[in-house]
């Protein structure tokens, strides 16, 4: 499993694995599965409702924790104590002992006491690493003008037609790792049938999947793709396995639109 190190040396796989939308009903055997392909990293967040779910696959995985890199993000939080009490939730629903990396979720409440508590937990040794998500320049910006601890990651939507270019360097230049949420677009704006990927996809013996992931993580950005079918999170995974030449980055680059899929952040 490839990894990339966090500004606190830290070690993260650079592909992991989403649980946005899963039903909890759905998820512990989704992330057994994904377990099961090889995945070591797996991504939740409270409002997401799977929390519990997440940790008890993990558990029952019989993969040592230290070898785990789990991922959760705050949602509601409004300041810094209800923030304490937020992560004591997190840590009780998952119980995995400790998180490897805490985001907040979006830039709503008082971001910077919610970041305080949050470093308040990583020096006492409940978080591995502390970071954001949906975190814009300005909103990015400003936090890291306040805290003590410079985001360890920002988890934004980024895909071939949304590719943060501005942002990626404001974080490379601050030591943040990007993150992407949403790396395939959901399958949304054809990408599935886009013509260049399509034949990418032909030259390299890939899926458009593998060619849309192996760019995003040839340029150091994480990826945390969802599926509920086994032989595409093997996919997913081996999209790691080839290099994508020069030119052909260079024409997928020119598939941004700069603009959401979305319509959120």
């Amino acid at each position: 499993m490839k990894t990339t190190i966090l500004n606190n040396g830290v070690s993260m796989p650079v592909v992991g694995y989403g649980t946005y939308q899963t039903p909890p009903r759905l998820t512990e055997a989704c992330v057994a599965a994904a377990l099961s392909a090889g995945y070591l990293s797996i991504d939740t967040a409270q409002c997401y409702g799977n929390e519990r779910e997440v940790g008890l696959a993990c558990r029952r995985s019989g993969i040592a924790r230290e070898r785990l890199f789990i991922t959760t993000k705050l949602w509601g939080c409004r300041g810094y104590s209800d923030t304490l009490r937020s992560i004591d939730a997190s840590l009780n629903a998952l119980d995995l002992g400790y998180i490897d990396l805490l985001l907040i979720h979006e830039p709503s409440g008082d971001t910077h006491e919610i970041y305080r508590a949050m470093e308040t937990a990583y020096g006492k040794g409940l978080l591995r690493a502390i970071g954001v998500s949906n975190f814009l320049e300005e909103r990015y910006l400003d936090l890291t003008r306040h805290c003590t601890v410079i985001p360890a990651v920002n988890q934004v939507e980024t895909h071939v037609f949304r590719q943060q270019k501005k942002l990626r360097e404001l974080e490379q230049q601050l030591g943040t790792i990007h993150e992407s949420w949403s790396p395939l677009a959901c399958g949304r704006h054809g990408i599935h049938q886009q013509p260049e990927l399509l034949d990418m996809a032909a030259q390299y013996e890939k899926t458009v999947a593998q060619i849309a992931l192996r760019f995003l993580t040839q340029q150091g950005i994480v990826v945390i793709p969802k599926s509920t079918d086994p032989r595409h999170m093997r996919e997913n995974l081996d999209s790691l396995n080839f290099d994508l030449s020069t030119e052909d980055m260079q024409t997928i680059e020119g598939l941004d639109e700069g603009r959401s899929l979305f319509g959120w952040w």
